[in-house]
């Protein structure tokens, strides 16, 4: 059976060549004979499914475990509001650059086996590194934990994603995407929400820096849990493509940064609208627990509670808006509508003193909408084989400045408050405004596609497949086509919804 690299290990359709169609290599008996452990049955994919969604909870859940415990690290490690988002800078500079090469170190050098369980235990480590920094008071310990941490995080997600499409195909695997975006994200809002009691519980036992180790050890015990998923994983795939007598599936990532010269205006104010918008959220987040406390005087679990609303509402919404922006379609107009609601909600919380849920729900939809709207754009003005160069420099661009505005934040909580805060992250999204009406000004001008109507892609879409399939050179198709590059939203738009942190495989770039 000659099975090209990139075809999908298990099929929703079946073909002539679809592997479930095919004789196993090997005669399957005893327990490896039920459903449940065959690779050609659906019963067994969906087992699988669930090892991959925890395969990201652990990386997910302590990602934010400095949130969940702000003012306990700021007290117990005698630091300031600058040296604690430090934790969250030093988190994203590694991926900086991992955020180019992740894909390419698993496809050349790693494996994707073998590179899931490597980043799994990047992971492990550096929040076991992380833990034991609090434990011995080492505030330096407990940085070197988290900058190894970013160097897996990140990466980990390339091989859940690569695991999601040997396994899945079509609208299955957007629904997968989907599925594991929102298992991800209920990891960080049970982190938010629980990391605070476990605290307050240990607190009857132990004190300090002692105590906050204790608690941070309880990551530790997701991270476990996500490598034991990797491991599972490892094992299931090796099986499924000895059995199908497939290869394994690689990322399909190809990065080449002399592309750059080739991108255009659009692309470039995408790019900026990224990063001013996302610094105006994982930041505020990072800082949100405190600023809920003393701004509306909430307790402590009211103010986890309001910190995760936005985490709880892309696990809720964000598959639902991804239904809503591939039916309706005009991407730019969700983008700007997203960045405004983003900017009233920060105003909100600045200058008036409304209950703190409405502003953080208000933040939360408008968070998983833009994401739905603004990922898809990038490949409908970038050419097929410069996807993963283009959202490569995307990602580098958002946690570069991550890295730099976690410690500006910081620094502006330690010397001016939160009201300045919130002023800042006010001017931040006013960028992304500008970019925004901008980026409308300059599509406008060459056409309007990325604010094509659903309607109007769709039949863009059949028109490009009449005149593959008839070889007729309308020149209105012709038009179309200059104007419009038709990808399927939904698999680019699942892969970068949560923290816009996983390459796109080049064979997922287009529907073509």
């Amino acid at each position: 059976m000659n099975v090209d690299e990139n075809t999908p290990l298990i099929q929703s359709e079946a073909k002539s060549d679809d592997p479930r169609t095919q004789p196993l290599t090997e005669e399957l008996t005893g327990c490896g004979a039920t459903i449940a452990c065959d690779p050609r049955h659906p019963l067994h994919r969906y087992l699988v499914l669930i090892l991959m969604c925890f395969l990201s909870f652990g990386s997910y859940f302590v990602y934010d475990n400095p949130a969940a415990l702000e003012k306990q690290i700021e007290t117990d490690m005698k630091v300031n509001a600058a040296n604690y988002e430090l934790l969250y800078s030093l988190y994203s500079w590694p991926n900086v650059v991992l955020c180019f090469f992740g894909g390419y170190l698993i496809d050349t050098f790693l494996g994707l086996r073998f590179g899931t369980i490597v980043f799994a235990l990047f992971v492990l480590v550096g929040q076991i590194i992380f833990a034991i920094g609090a434990q011995v008071n080492k505030y330096w310990l407990m940085c070197v934990g988290r900058f190894v941490f970013g160097i897996g995080g990140e990466s980990l997600a390339v091989g859940q994603n690569t695991y999601a499409v040997s396994w899945f195909k079509g609208k299955e695997l957007n629904m997968v995407f989907g599925l594991q975006l929102s298992f991800s994200r209920v990891g960080s809002t049970v982190n938010i929400n629980i990391m605070g009691p476990i605290y307050r519980w240990l607190n009857n036992y132990l004190s300090g820096y002692q105590c906050l180790g204790a608690t941070l050890w309880f990551g530790c015990a997701f991270c476990v849990l996500s490598l034991i998923c990797a491991l599972l994983l490892a094992y299931y795939d090796k099986r499924a493509n000895r059995l199908l007598g497939k290869d394994v599936e690689k990322t399909g990532e190809k990065i080449s940064l002399w592309d750059v010269k080739d991108f255009s205006l659009s692309i470039w104010l995408m790019f900026i609208i990224c990063v001013a918008y996302y610094i105006t959220i994982f930041p505020f987040i990072s800082l949100g627990l405190v600023f809920f406390e003393e701004r509306f005087g909430l307790d402590p679990a009211a103010a986890s509670a309001v910190n995760s609303i936005v985490y709880l509402l892309s696990a809720i919404m964000s598959p639902i808006f991804g239904l809503v922006v591939d039916k309706v379609g005009r991407n730019l107009f969700w983008v700007i509508f997203a960045v405004i609601a983003t900017l009233g909600s920060h105003m909100l919380m600045a200058f008036t003193f409304l209950n703190p849920y409405i502003p953080m729900v208000i933040m939360g939809l408008a968070y998983s909408l833009l994401a739905c709207a603004l990922w898809p754009m990038v490949a409908y003005v970038i050419p097929q084989h410069q996807l993963g160069t283009a959202y490569g420099i995307m990602q580098a661009i958002q946690n570069l400045g991550l890295a730099v505005v976690s410690i500006i934040a910081g620094d502006i909580v330690d010397s001016k408050g939160y009201l300045f805060l919130e002023v800042f992250f006010g001017a931040c999204l006013s960028i992304a405004l500008i970019a925004s009406v901008a980026l409308y000004l300059v599509d406008a001008a060459r056409g309007g596609s990325l604010n094509y109507s659903a309607k109007k892609r769709l039949m863009i879409a059949e028109a490009e497949k009449l005149k593959s399939s008839t070889g007729i050179n309308n020149p209105q198709i012709n038009t179309m086509e200059g104007n419009f590059k038709a990808n399927d939203d939904s698999d680019v738009r699942n892969r970068f919804v949560s923290r816009g942190l996983s390459e796109v495989p080049d064979h997922l770039g287009s529907s073509q």
